[in-house]
């Protein structure tokens, strides 16, 4: 059988192929009080339907204060689970396992007061943020915000949770030490914040529920992620989903002959050094890309964010022998203002009413 398309498993969860639909924020579908709307049900439910082996929930924040977007969904309350356990509802009866992705923004949020490991600032959007130094109790209530989005996400029937610990956001900010300028332990030792939320969580959730994390390959270097990786394994860490860390902050590189991005190159280094599932992500457009990631690094499960956007079918599609469309990059995503007016998902079905 196509390694594409071959079952696996992270623990006792049966993925039917090696196809993830990683988080990406539906920023036209949500709500300013975090809540789940029905586009967010149905939007899920179609990538579902559409064959994908597993779905990764966009990132949903454990804390309203930190927030990436003011339209962000969250988590970080009891009443939000309902409408949570609606879209794993919507996921499973198209017998697809949902992981979702819970995150803090740190330093990249919205707010007017930023958290950070330490006083830091960076050019976001046109403008600057400054995050200053958190406290040790309002990195213990952080903490704490992670373990109790965590149990939340039990309770919602979600078959996992992935710590959101790259793209500039706070977990990644204390692995990354050139963020990260603490002199206590949690500068010292810069996995200290994640290590403590990965064990908390598995005290409080049973031991087939799935933790895993998604780390930054270089943060800021490709020998740092490596350690980070092993500790996180020997931590009890149930898969790592490796893309790119703090950007501006970091060294991403691989070398000239590697055919793919340098995330994925991470991500075949780091699948080298630890047992557990290994997840690879970045400029995976097509179905033959896919196969070939999957043979050459031997990573276990491959990110398609960008195709599943266009075609919520393209596992089928790929399955199938169908062309599954492809993202034209525009210079500004019209899915993310509104998903049908994604120009890719336009020209395919245009495309296949031609061929009809």
């Amino acid at each position: 059988m196509d390694q594409l398309f071959q079952p696996f498993h992270i623990k006792n969860l049966k993925i039917k192929n090696r196809i993830c639909f990683p988080p990406v924020v539906c920023y036209s579908a949500g709500r300013e009080d975090g809540s789940v709307t029905e586009q967010h049900i149905e939007h899920y439910r179609n990538i579902a339907k559409g064959g994908t082996g597993l779905i990764i929930q966009e990132a949903t924040c454990v804390d309203e204060l930190g927030r990436l977007s003011r339209r962000q969904l969250g988590i970080w309350k009891d009443s939000q689970i309902e409408g949570l356990s609606a879209i794993v509802q919507a996921v499973h009866q198209e017998d697809c396992p949902i992981f979702i992705q819970i995150h803090h923004a740190g330093v990249a949020g919205v707010e007017k007061e930023l958290l950070c490991p330490s006083n830091y600032r960076f050019q976001k959007n046109g403008g600057e943020n400054a995050g200053r130094e958190m406290t040790l109790e309002e990195i213990h209530r952080t903490q704490q915000a992670f373990v109790d989005a965590a149990v939340r996400a039990y309770k919602a029937g979600y078959d996992g949770v992935e710590l959101h610990g790259c793209h500039q956001y706070l977990m990644c900010e204390f692995f990354n030490c050139r963020v990260n300028r603490r002199k206590d332990e949690y500068g010292r030792y810069p996995q200290k914040f994640a290590v403590e939320i990965l064990r908390a969580i598995k005290d409080k959730v049973p031991s087939d529920f799935v933790v895993g994390i998604r780390l930054g390959g270089f943060e800021p270097d490709l020998e740092a992620s490596l350690r980070f990786a092993k500790i996180l394994e020997e931590e009890g860490i149930d898969f790592l989903d490796i893309s790119y860390g703090f950007s501006g902050e970091d060294e991403p590189a691989a070398p000239e002959e590697f055919p793919f991005q340098p995330c994925i190159y991470a991500a075949q280094e780091i699948k080298r050094a630890v047992s557990v599932p290994v997840f690879a992500v970045n400029s995976i457009m097509s179905p033959k890309m896919a196969k070939d990631v999957l043979q050459k690094t031997n990573v276990d499960l491959v990110d398609i964010a960008r195709g599943i956007m266009v075609n919520p079918n393209w596992a089928k599609d790929a399955l199938e022998g169908r062309n599954p469309g492809k993202c034209l990059h525009c210079k500004e995503c019209t899915w993310s203002r509104e998903m049908e007016t994604c120009k890719g998902r336009i020209l395919l079905k245009r495309q296949r009413e031609i061929v009809q």
